[in-house]
């Protein structure tokens, strides 16, 4: 199997180690894993690509691309130049720092590169480690992601449900913020809403009397409504969510042609 890796945290993230350690053993000793990363941290971005400007992209070791660009690009970036347009098998994306359940999906970079692969028709998932006052003093923050990675991965290869139609599933995985021993299993949950509690911006004034915004998120440790990601996460079960980038409201589509008709 030839596994593309990618994450939002940059090339240097320790989640990104975890990542090639789950993709190693899943690709097998016949198999090969690429990385493709960003050269600086891109949390935030989405699935934002950089359509506006060129994306440098440097090789920094055998099979190892950093690029400036968010993952999306990274993700592009691996197909159809460092593979020359040759799909890899599977695409991993994370291991991300900190929590991508709820509201957060909409944001990730992480979600984005797994997103992106998922546009291009292939099997795609992001994982991402929930921290939390549970995990403080853990010598390993990702310790539950390393322990607990590679089988969830082989789960969704063997059991998942992927799809061939124009917008592919793909799935988002986060592991609870608790150390691996303490992990429950495995839970299929829609993704959730962190009620009272989104992201902000705040003012601050420099030494240069310049005036900056700083964007804020909100606690993390608010749980969704029960059996959705983050809830579940909180309730110590890694949350395997089912998405397609399809941003419709299919529910709403029959009663609104009938009030607009």
């Amino acid at each position: 199997m030839r596994i593309l890796i990618t994450n939002d945290d940059g090339i240097n993230a320790p989640g990104l180690q975890v990542l090639e350690e789950i993709a190693t053993a899943i690709a097998g000793p016949e198999g090969e894993v690429w990385t493709v990363a960003p050269a600086f941290e891109q949390s935030g971005v989405g699935h934002c690509i950089s359509y506006t400007h060129p994306t440098m992209i440097a090789k920094l070791g055998p099979r190892r691309f950093a690029a400036e660009g968010s993952p999306a690009d990274c993700v592009l970036a691996g197909i159809y130049d460092v593979l020359q347009g040759a799909k890899p098998d599977l695409v991993l994306s994370g291991v991300n720092r900190g929590n991508n359940s709820a509201e957060n999906v909409l944001y990730s970079g992480t979600i984005g590169g797994a997103m992106e692969a998922a546009l291009q028709g292939i099997p795609a998932i992001a994982l991402s480690q929930f921290f939390g006052p549970e995990m403080d003093g853990l010598t390993d923050p990702f310790e539950t992601a390393r322990t607990h990675g590679t089988a969830t991965v082989r789960a969704l290869l063997d059991k998942g449900i992927w799809t061939g139609d124009d917008y592919r599933t793909f799935y988002n995985v986060n592991f609870p913020p608790f150390p691996a021993a303490r992990v429950k299993g495995m839970k299929v949950a829609a993704q959730g809403f962190r009620r009272d509690t989104s992201f902000s911006a705040e003012a601050q004034i420099s030494p240069t009397g310049r005036r900056y915004l700083w964007i804020k998120g909100g606690p993390q440790q608010t749980p969704t409504a029960p059996g959705t990601d983050a809830a579940v996460n909180l309730d110590g079960y890694i949350s395997v969510t089912p998405l397609r980038a399809d941003l419709t409201a299919h529910d709403l589509l029959s009663d609104l042609g009938a009030r607009l008709a």
